[in-house]
């Protein structure tokens, strides 16, 4: 284990998925690939090299690659002599490092449009500013919708996640777990179910690691039992984070969440989202057209250099899919609670925002 190299993350954990060095030189990543054996974190000086850590998956999570986006474009901006068109196309190879999850594309043009609008003897400073301010009010937002979404969660509940939407795939305290952490913090008794969430095991490695920390009480299963504990009972709520939120109230999630959902819905227990609302992509009208990450079939027939299937067998590897907003209970965001699930209450959120 080592040491967050930082001494004030911004996360304001023990822990964090990304921090800007106080010089701005470096992009300090914690190397999400080797949780649960190991905390290492990454000391990155070069722009491209975040991009490349975030398709690596070293980070991951909406909010926590949008905020690493917009480290990486503040580190570049203090390349000397680097251009504005230089700049934009770190920023599109940001954006295409991740293409499902909208929070990346969002901050990287927040940071372009500062970019463009500043003089350049004062560009990185500014941009620096900005990706620190990007990262202190998604903490924030984070907090202000768990408390929202706490609200929901009954004293004694059992709570489905999956995948893993906490500190590690946000700016600090997280989407899912942040309601999870804020329903503890308010008193109540609860315990978590976390799905392992393959491929990537992020439940089992990552969302198990980080509530164990927190002392919250949390079992892990497969994939495929989640089934049998509604049937029998046992999960009185689901609550997941999200990569993408269509204007209709689609919302796509890691690979598995659908199914969660329809679980949900039969078995007549609340299934609810907890996301910023950078996370809303108002352009987008449904589901059907958010782009769906597809990832090497290695990572289904392989498991941390092991082989899971025999030699040549074809794979597919869709990272997410899309949960239609009928099945979804209701949104928990910064900027309040969409329910029920749909086009007229995002909007409005929406309306609040820019009338803010």
């Amino acid at each position: 284990m080592s040491a967050l190299p930082h001494p004030a993350p911004l996360s304001g954990a023990s822990y964090s998925a990304v921090e800007l060095a106080p010089a701005g030189d470096r992009v300090i990543l914690l190397d999400q690939r080797r949780l649960p054996g190991e905390e290492r974190y990454l000391e990155l000086a070069e722009p491209n090299d975040v991009a490349r850590a975030v398709s690596a998956m070293v980070v991951r999570g909406a909010p926590a690659i949008g905020i690493a986006a917009a480290y990486a474009l503040a580190l570049g901006a203090r390349r000397t002599g680097i251009t504005l068109e230089a700049l934009e196309e770190l920023g599109r190879e940001l954006a295409r490092a991740r293409p499902t999850a909208v929070n990346l594309a969002w901050a990287v043009e927040l940071m372009l449009g500062v970019a463009r609008a500043s003089p350049n003897d004062e560009r990185a400073d500014r941009l620096a500013h900005q990706a620190r301010a990007i990262h202190r009010a998604d903490v924030a937002g984070n907090r202000r919708l768990g408390a929202l979404g706490a609200e929901r969660v009954q004293d004694g509940a059992t709570v489905l996640t999956h995948c893993n939407a906490g500190a590690l795939a946000t700016g600090g305290y997280g989407t899912a777990l942040g309601v999870i952490r804020a329903a503890r913090d308010a008193g109540k008794r609860l315990r978590v179910v976390a799905d392992e969430t393959r491929p990537w095991l992020q439940g089992a490695r990552l969302t198990a690691w980080e509530l164990m920390r927190d002392g919250i009480e949390v079992e892990l299963v497969a994939d495929a039992a989640a089934g049998s504990l509604f049937a029998g009972g046992s999960i009185d709520l689901v609550v997941i984070g999200a990569d993408r939120i269509a204007a209709n109230g689609d919302v796509a999630n890691k690979i598995g969440s659908y199914s969660v959902a329809c679980l949900a819905r039969l078995h007549e227990r609340p299934f609810y989202v907890a996301a910023p609302f950078s996370t809303v992509d108002l352009a987008c009208a449904s589901g059907a057209e958010i782009p769906i990450e597809e990832r090497s079939p290695e990572e289904v027939t392989r498991l941390a250099g092991v082989d899971l299937a025999p030699a040549g067998a074809r794979a597919r590897n869709p990272a997410f899919d899309v949960t239609p907003a009928r099945l979804v209970t209701a949104i928990f965001t910064e900027r309040g609670v969409v329910e029920p699930v749909g086009a007229a209450g995002l909007a409005g959120l929406a309306r609040e925002l820019s009338e803010a």
